[in-house]
């Protein structure tokens, strides 16, 4: 009598009852995947705004010390330590302007140019396929174009 009434409190779950709950969740993740990735591409581009804010800030400082904006060809590395190409920062602050120089959410350094064609200075990132163009999130964003 007794092994019986251990077999009766053992008993798993059926073949029917898995594939039903294997289907419910297969349904859940489609619905749900679709807005929880698009969420992670926003943020992304998120993220590259709140960088080009704070670049933008060092650069000004950086201005204000030194009279001027790096060159394009100092670059944004400029920022960190002081650049030893024309024209050399007079003011160079100790300990830079950012701790590092910041790579966009793909993994690339953040594109300069000074002068810039939108404005004084042009940051910008080539999207998640580091080519010019494109659209979603391979679109280019740059610190001239306004955060949708």
């Amino acid at each position: 009598m007794k092994t019986a009434g251990l077999q009766a409190a053992h008993r798993g779950f059926s073949l029917v009852e898995i594939l039903v709950v294997l289907v419910i969740m297969g349904l859940l993740i489609s619905v749900v995947a679709p807005t929880v990735l698009n969420r992670a591409d926003e943020a992304r581009v998120q993220k590259v705004y709140a960088d080009f804010k704070s670049i933008e800030t060092a650069l000004k400082i950086y201005r204000l010390d030194n009279y001027v904006y790096p060159t394009t060809e100092q670059g944004l590395s400029a920022l960190v330590e002081p650049s030893t190409l024309a024209p050399e920062p007079r003011n160079f602050k100790q300990g830079g302007y950012l701790a590092e120089v910041p790579h966009d959410p793909w993994g690339r350094p953040y594109l300069y140019m000074s002068p810039g064609e939108h404005g004084e200075v042009d940051i910008y990132s080539l999207g998640a396929d580091g080519l010019s163009g494109g659209e979603g999130q391979n679109a280019d964003l740059g610190n001239w174009k306004a955060q949708d």
